[in-house]
């Protein structure tokens, strides 16, 4: 391999490199949100299953409820 052969081998692989690194945080986001929407639809599953075996009043909070949430020290 000759000097120009190596210089365009290493030039293709820093823009490989670089183009990984411009890639990744948007496959990151995907794979993120993917998740998020994972956990959201069996969520839903998981109420609507609780609504079937108690009634839609029994799973959902009464309105005008307090969160259940402690309070803090400013």
């Amino acid at each position: 391999m000759d000097t120009t052969q190596m210089e365009a081998l290493i030039a293709m692989v820093a823009v490989l490199g670089l183009f990984v690194l411009m890639i990744l945080p948007a496959l990151i986001g995907i794979a993120h949100d993917r998740r998020i929407d994972r956990q959201i639809r069996q969520a839903e599953a998981a109420r609507a299953a609780a609504e079937r075996r108690t009634g839609p009043a029994a799973a959902r909070p009464a309105r005008g409820a307090a969160p259940h949430r402690t309070a803090r020290a400013a």
